[in-house]
């Protein structure tokens, strides 16, 4: 036998790093002679033998180091600082003969693990051995488990993380539980929806839902869930504060390797502005489409009269409806652009704006513009601010509506604004004719070729209320006119 160390095929090292083949390492540490020859021949047909009496070696792989006594006394520094440098058990085990052992003193068990007094049974010794290899492979294969542990941990919680850290929001339900509940929720769905998460695991996510949520798209979400399959729908949920806004939300069942669901996993977006800016755009291009070209039409018509009829130096009457028409058409392009200026601008305010203030000096403007009218207003008497512009636009609208359409020489406007929990109820209340009910029922169903709106006013309200994550209706007053309600957030 060779006394240099074979170092190909390590199955572990010094330093604790685990083995890369099965087959265990055995370093006898002793001088050639019987004794060495014997122990390669116990231990060699379960183990790899190598043979060295240079202290360099215990740096070197291996999985039990067998030492002979006269040996010991020059490696005992080598030993410790592989011991030091070792992170998984490594055993030493020192032979001696029987006239060394009563000299030893318990020395040797601050180095090694087991001091075998010779002579030794091949059955005891490769027992003795065996079973400190066997505990040295038990370490080593913790040691490699807990290593992939940590490094599972580790991906985990970047997993973790980055699903925190999402722009948008992220759930993970059971559905193996009753109601399939969420277990799981991001950061970016509590901001997204005011609920922590203590407040939203547990629950099912429909919680979310309220009265404007559209009932085929909660059919629909129903129905491919309990099919297991997709889906990705718009839908009208609900923050924590009663704020409603619109969300892209996509859900997918999570399969296990057998193809079965153990979970679903949703995402959430805000696309509140995005759906706004979808019925905004709707109902301006068919103003402009419609309208315009309408407008237009009776322009051509009385121009192509004018032509037939008149000669060119006679004042045709038909000029006074020619003139009436391009006003119009210039009035309506004009409202277009002023109410695209407004929408565009509504945002949130850097500073809470004060309603009251607002109003009074709305009053003070609408009675200078139209003197004969009666402009009255109910008011909070301490603050009342809201966080966005687009109200103020909202009342300025609703009241400058009540007094040109009223046709009485006389119009009324009643401004009431009472305060509640986190938000903030105003109405403005006419005697004018009232808005027509086709008006009404567009704003609630949409436009159609065939039912639009010819006014832009309740569009802008609607819009800029919604923005606001408010709500607005029209109601009909018990006298005559109308009533518009808003309700928006306290700002």
């Amino acid at each position: 036998m060779s006394n240099e160390v074979n170092r190909d095929e390590p199955s572990g090292h010094g330093n604790g790093t685990p083995a890369a083949v099965d087959e265990p390492r055995v370093l006898l540490f002793m001088q050639s002679g019987r004794n060495r020859e014997l122990l390669a021949e116990a231990l060699g047909d379960r183990y790899r033998i190598e043979t060295t009496t240079d202290p360099a070696a215990l740096g070197t792989p291996f999985d039990c180091c067998v030492l002979d006594h006269t040996e010991f006394g020059h490696v005992t520094d080598a030993i410790e600082r592989t011991r030091e440098r070792t992170t998984v058990f490594l055993p030493f085990v020192l032979l001696v003969p029987p006239a060394a052992a009563d000299a030893l003193d318990g020395k040797p068990w601050e180095y090694v693990d087991d001091v075998i007094e010779l002579p030794v049974g091949k059955a005891e010794l490769r027992t003795r051995v065996g079973n400190l290899i066997e505990r040295r492979r038990t370490a080593v294969e913790l040691e490699e488990r807990s290593r992939e542990l940590e490094e599972t941990v580790a991906d985990l919680r970047l997993k973790e993380r980055a699903m925190d850290e999402a722009p948008v929001g992220i759930t993970i339900t059971d559905p193996d539980q009753a109601d399939n509940p969420m277990v799981y929720v991001n950061d970016r769905f509590e901001s997204l929806t005011g609920y922590e998460r203590s407040e939203s695991l547990g629950r099912n996510c429909r919680f979310l839902q309220g009265e404007d949520t559209d009932p085929e798209t909660r059919r629909a979400l129903r129905e491919r869930i309990d099919a297991e399959r997709p889906v990705a729908v718009d839908i009208v949920n609900y923050r924590k504060n009663g704020e409603r806004m619109w969300e892209k939300l996509d859900i997918a069942p999570v399969r296990d390797d057998d193809g079965r669901v153990t979970n679903f996993v949703g995402f959430q977006t805000e696309i509140t502005d995005r759906k706004i800016r979808e019925r905004r755009l709707e109902v301006l291009n068919r103003v402009l489409s419609h309208n315009l070209k309408n407008k237009m039409n009776v322009i051509e018509g009385h121009v192509a009269l004018l032509r037939e009829e008149f000669d060119e130096d006679d004042a045709p009457a038909s000029l006074e409806t020619i003139t009436d028409a391009a006003l119009d058409l210039m009035g309506l392009a004009e409202s277009v652009q002023e109410t695209e200026r407004i929408i565009s601008n509504v945002g949130t305010s850097e500073h809470p704006v004060d309603l009251t203030d607002h109003v009074v000096g709305l009053i003070d403007m609408f009675e200078d513009r139209y003197p004969e009218a009666t402009i009255t207003a109910s008011l909070p008497d301490d603050s009342c601010t809201v966080g966005t512009t687009g109200t103020l636009a909202a009342i300025e609208e609703a009241i400058e509506n009540g007094l040109k359409h009223d046709e009485s020489g006389s119009p009324s406007v009643d401004v009431r604004i009472e305060k509640r929990e986190g938000w903030i109820d105003i109405e403005i209340e006419d005697d004018g004719p009232g808005i027509p009910d086709q008006e009404i029922r567009v704003l609630e169903r949409g436009e159609t070729p065939l039912n639009h709106a010819d006014r832009l006013g309740l569009w802008l309200m609607y819009w800029v209320v919604t923005k606001a994550g408010g709500r607005f209706d029209v109601a009909e007053a018990d006298g005559g006119g109308s009533i518009v309600h808003l309700s928006v957030p306290h700002g």
